[in-house]
């Protein structure tokens, strides 16, 4: 189910390096070299394909943009945001070890 505006810019609080925008969420990420953003994108392949939610996926060098829309739905849902918060786990957040 699509969420409201409201529900979305509720979420965001909790996904500050994100975006709304167009029906869409959007997050950059910079990266040392074309090869770590490869290994990027290849860590977001898997997620995706474990999920079955596949982000639009804009690679420039040492940067790549996902974008997040549920197209069934024509919007953002919660299958987005959580696949936002699955990415930050992924990349953002640091090793407890």
């Amino acid at each position: 189910m699509k969420l409201s505006e409201t529900q979305i810019q509720e979420e965001l609080t909790k996904l500050p390096e994100w975006e709304y925008e167009q029906d869409s969420l959007y997050s950059t990420f910079e990266f040392a070299n074309f090869a770590e953003s490869m290994t990027f994108v290849h860590e977001i392949a898997t997620l995706a394909e474990e999920r079955n939610h596949h982000p639009r996926i804009t690679i420039e060098y040492a940067y790549v943009e996902l974008a997040l829309h549920t197209h069934d739905e024509g919007g953002v849902t919660q299958q987005d945001i959580d696949f936002a918060h699955a990415v930050e786990q992924l990349v953002r957040e640091p090793d407890v070890n």
